[in-house]
């Protein structure tokens, strides 16, 4: 019987791929970018053992494309040809769920999964992925109580589950925890990405730009050979200073940073969703301050157009608008709302999910990039309460409202304004006269709102 570093049972007789899977799973929590060699060894070492089919599957999945889902099921075939213990079994089960659009079924096997086996890192850390990029914090968090009492620092892979904790609480709300959590992750392993980016989080809600500069600057020494969430702590970094008023420090991350078009990283991922998340959503933050980006948009809406009908990733939806409207692609961007409203006539979870929250909030960046304002608050003023369930954090969803306020103000609907700024207010622990993208709206509204007490 064959064995995995935390004790469960595999279906492999291959003791060089019983390591080469706990490498794999390794590399996976540790967001490393050399995932495609660890799994090529993987696979050459069994390639009859199921659940690196399976993993191999969920890799796929794991970059919303829809390119992708074909070689997904390849995947899911192998996988279900070969011999599997009945925990493997339900690995295939959830890939399934996944690769047909309903990731909360998926979801719904793992936790399963972890009722048996509490110590299925992949279950859980696959939970974790697919309960965030589906707005379900609670889930999340739910998911790390019921599993955190199985595991102490004996076991392998101990450190990503206080980096969960770290961002669950963080996006429930609860930040001193969520700190703490962090911090105890950093101290296990300061390369641990996920923990990083969980007290980044805690920072940016909290207000604590200076600290938040330090906490990336002094851990990014750590990141050789990790893969594109770097970019995503450098897009903190960027927001840091934006909040501060260096438009030039931000640019400076953008280019040489998150999105560096010339990184080995970007060029073998150009258009990965928080790569496009990070980028479209400062840029669009910079442009509300009359920041002069150049022609940066550009690249953006050259893949936008590539990826018309794709909508594996809800969130990104808007985001690829963003670029189209800002470069004035008028075809392009009725090309992908018809892709949208084609892909939303499906019956899936993911195709209902675009047809009632997407689409609308989709339409509205593009209404709000031609100068149609009143149109862009009538489109997102009734998702503006399920917006959160494209996925995405607070910090990430927070360019979404700004595209409800910079319609508000622009259109001269005080109505609008004073009810998006409430909805922050009452949200984000930051008070609106402190954060850069509202602080105007807060003075121009009430003054009780300004300071957070309305």
């Amino acid at each position: 019987m064959f064995k995995d570093c935390r004790g469960l049972v595999l279906s492999t007789e291959s003791d060089q791929a019983v390591a080469a899977f706990d490498h794999a799973i390794d590399g996976y929590l540790g967001y490393r970018a050399d995932m495609a060699a660890r799994m090529e060894a993987l696979l050459a070492a069994d390639p009859h053992f199921g659940l690196a089919r399976c993993l191999k599957g969920y890799f796929f999945l794991m970059g919303f494309r829809a390119d992708a889902i074909t070689s997904a099921r390849a995947a899911l075939a192998e996988a279900v040809r070969c011999p599997l213990t009945p925990r493997e079994r339900a690995h295939t089960e959830a890939l399934s769920h996944w690769i047909e659009g309903d990731p909360e079924r998926a979801v719904a096997v793992w936790d399963q999964i972890l009722d048996d086996h509490p110590h299925d890192i992949l279950a859980f850390r696959l939970a974790h992925f697919v309960n965030f990029w589906s707005g379900r914090p609670e889930a999340m968090l739910a998911s790390v109580r019921a599993v955190e009492k199985h595991w102490s620092d004996a076991l392998p892979g101990f450190g990503s589950i206080l980096a969960c904790r770290c961002f669950a609480h963080e996006e429930a709300g609860y930040y001193l925890e969520a700190e703490h959590a962090g911090r105890a992750a950093i101290r296990h392993d300061p390369a641990d990405l996920w923990a990083a980016h969980g007290v980044a989080h805690v920072m940016e809600m909290t207000g604590r730009r200076l600290e938040g500069i330090a906490w990336v600057e002094d851990l990014q020494s750590h990141w050789d050979g990790a893969n594109n969430l770097k970019h995503h702590l450098w897009w903190h970094q960027a927001m840091y200073h934006f909040e501060m008023g260096d438009a030039a420090k931000v640019m400076s991350l953008y280019d040489a940073g998150f999105r560096n078009l010339g990184s080995p990283l970007t060029q073998l991922a150009p258009d990965l969703y928080i790569d496009v998340q990070n980028a479209a959503s400062m840029l669009y933050r910079l442009g509300r301050f009359g920041v002069n980006v150049g022609d940066r948009w550009t690249e953006l809406a050259d893949k936008a157009e590539a990826r018309i009908s794709d909508c594996e990733s809800a969130f990104t939806l808007p985001h690829w608008m963003m670029a189209l409207a800002a470069t004035g692609r008028e075809a392009a961007a009725n090309a992908m709302l018809i892709g949208m409203r084609d892909f939303a006539a499906g019956s899936q979870p993911i195709a209902r999910l675009v047809r009632f929250v997407a689409l609308p909030v989709t339409e509205a960046v593009l209404a709000n990039g031609q100068g149609r304002h009143a149109d862009a608050l009538a489109l997102m003023r009734p998702v503006l309460g399920t917006m959160y369930r494209m996925g995405g954090s607070h910090a990430q969803q927070d360019v979404l409202e700004q595209v409800f306020l910079d319609s508000a103000l622009k259109s001269g609907s005080e109505r609008d304004a004073r009810l998006l700024m409430q909805r922050v207010a009452g949200r984000h622990p930051v008070a609106p006269i402190r954060r850069r993208g509202y602080a105007m709206a807060a003075a121009l509204v009430s003054p009780g709102i300004a300071v957070g007490t309305a």
